[in-house]
C-alpha cells in the first residue's frame, strides 16, 4: 500500500514524533505542541527540531494544525498510516472481557435479547455507538392471529418458535368479519406448522388453491394480504444500535451532521452495505472518516468485524462508531472478541 511505503520512508526521529503526536491526540483529542514532545522523546532534542519534523510531516499530508500557533494533529491519512503500520493492539483486557461475558445472563438463549445486551455493553465499554447486525431470522412460525382494529384496519400477529413476536397493521378486504378472521388464522396455523415465514409465503398460493372449497374468498384474501406485509422483510438482517448519545459527548462534528448520522442509524439505512463492509475480509476492519461509506458525513470512524455460524458462513457483524480519535488499540480487540463470542453463541443455536 502507498501508506506503508510512506512509513518506511520516515527516519526514526520522524517516525517517533509522528507516533507520539497521534497517540497523544487519540488520548486527549487536542493538538500536540512541540514543547510537549520534548519531554517524551527517547532522545534529547529541542522544540525547534521537533517543529521542523512536524512541518515535514505536515508537508507529507500526515499532520495538520487547526490554527497557526497551535500544535499538530493527525490527518485522515495520518490516522490510516498509524493504524496500519504503528498501532499495537494486544489482547482484550480482562476487565473488558468480563463485562461483555457478564451481559449474557441466565436467559441468553433468546438470540435477540442476548445480542441487545451485548450491544449495550459494547457501547458502554467503548463510549461510542455500537452496531450489532443480527443474523437472518429463520425460526419456524408458531402461531398467527388476526385482530380487528377498525372497519378498515386490522392487525396480523406472528409468533415465532424462538419467542420473537412481530405484528403489522393492514387494510383488510371489504366485508371481513370476526368469523372470516378466525377462519384465516386457523387455516394459516394449520399449514404453517414447522415452516419458516419464507417457506410459508412461497407455498401459500398453492395451499389456498388446494383448500379453495373450504376457505371462502374473504378469508383467502385475508391470508394473502396478511402475509404480504412481510414480503421481502422477515429474512432481512436487523441492526441493533445502542449508545447514540455517546456520540454527542465526543463532539464528532457540528450538530447537523450528528443529526444526519442519528437519522441514518434510526432508519437503519444500508444494512446490507454494513454487512458487505464486514464481509470484505475476515477479522476487524477499520474505516476512518471518508473511507466509511455509511457514515462519512459525520466525520466518524467505524470499527467492524463479521461473525460466523457453525458452517463458517458470515451471518452478521459487530461494530463501533465514534470519533476519528477512537482509542483504536483498545477498541479493536474488544470488537474482535465480541464478534468471536457472538459467533460461538450463534453456532450453538438452531435457527
Amino acid at each position: 500500500m502507498p501508506e506503508t511505503a510512506l512509513l518506511s520512508d520516515l527516519n526514526d526521529r520522524s517516525r517517533e514524533v509522528f507516533r507520539r503526536v497521534v497517540e497523544a491526540y487519540l488520548a486527549t483529542g487536542e493538538p500536540v505542541g512541540s514543547r510537549t514532545l520534548t519531554r517524551e522523546m527517547s532522545e534529547r532534542v529541542s522544540a525547534a527540531t521537533i517543529r521542523n519534523v512536524m512541518q515535514d510531516l505536515e508537508l507529507l499530508g500526515l499532520l495538520d494544525h487547526p490554527h497557526i500557533s497551535a500544535g499538530r494533529m493527525p490527518t485522515q491519512l495520518g490516522l490510516r498510516l498509524f493504524v496500519d503500520g504503528l498501532m499495537e493492539a494486544g489482547p482484550v483486557a480482562a476487565s473488558d472481557r468480563e463485562m461483555i461475558d457478564e451481559t449474557l445472563g441466565d436467559d441468553s438463549g433468546n438470540t435477540g435479547v442476548m445480542l441487545d445486551r451485548i450491544s449495550t455493553a459494547l457501547s458502554a465499554l467503548t463510549q461510542g455507538a455500537s452496531l450489532v447486525l443480527m443474523p437472518k431470522q429463520e425460526a419456524p412460525v408458531r402461531h398467527i392471529e388476526f385482530v380487528s382494529l377498525a372497519p378498515d384496519r386490522a392487525l396480523v400477529v406472528l409468533v415465532f418458535a424462538d419467542g420473537r413476536v412481530e405484528n403489522r397493521v393492514f387494510a383488510p378486504p371489504p366485508g371481513h368479519t370476526a368469523s372470516s378472521m378466525r377462519e384465516a388464522a386457523n387455516f394459516l396455523n394449520a399449514v404453517a406448522e414447522g415452516r419458516t415465514l419464507a417457506e410459508l409465503r412461497r407455498s401459500i398460493a398453492q395451499e389456498i388453491q388446494a383448500s379453495r372449497q373450504k376457505l371462502d374468498s374473504i378469508a383467502a384474501a385475508l391470508v394473502s394480504s396478511g402475509l404480504a406485509l412481510w414480503e421481502g422483510e422477515s429474512s432481512d438482517p436487523r441492526l441493533i444500535v445502542r449508545g447514540r448519545a455517546n456520540l454527542l459527548a465526543h463532539e464528532l462534528a457540528d450538530l447537523d451532521r450528528i443529526r444526519s448520522l442519528f437519522d441514518d442509524l434510526e432508519r437503519k439505512r444500508d444494512i446490507a452495505e454494513f454487512l458487505e463492509l464486514a464481509e470484505q475480509g475476515e477479522g476487524v476492519r477499520i474505516f476512518i472518516g471518508s473511507e466509511n461509506k455509511l457514515f462519512s458525513l459525520s466525520g466518524s470512524s467505524l470499527v467492524v468485524s463479521p461473525y460466523m455460524n457453525a458452517d463458517r458462513k458470515i451471518v452478521g457483524a459487530v461494530g463501533v462508531i465514534g470519533p476519528t480519535r477512537l482509542n483504536y488499540g483498545r477498541i479493536v480487540p474488544i470488537v474482535d472478541y465480541t464478534a468471536q463470542l457472538v459467533g460461538r453463541l450463534i453456532s450453538g443455536r438452531k435457527g
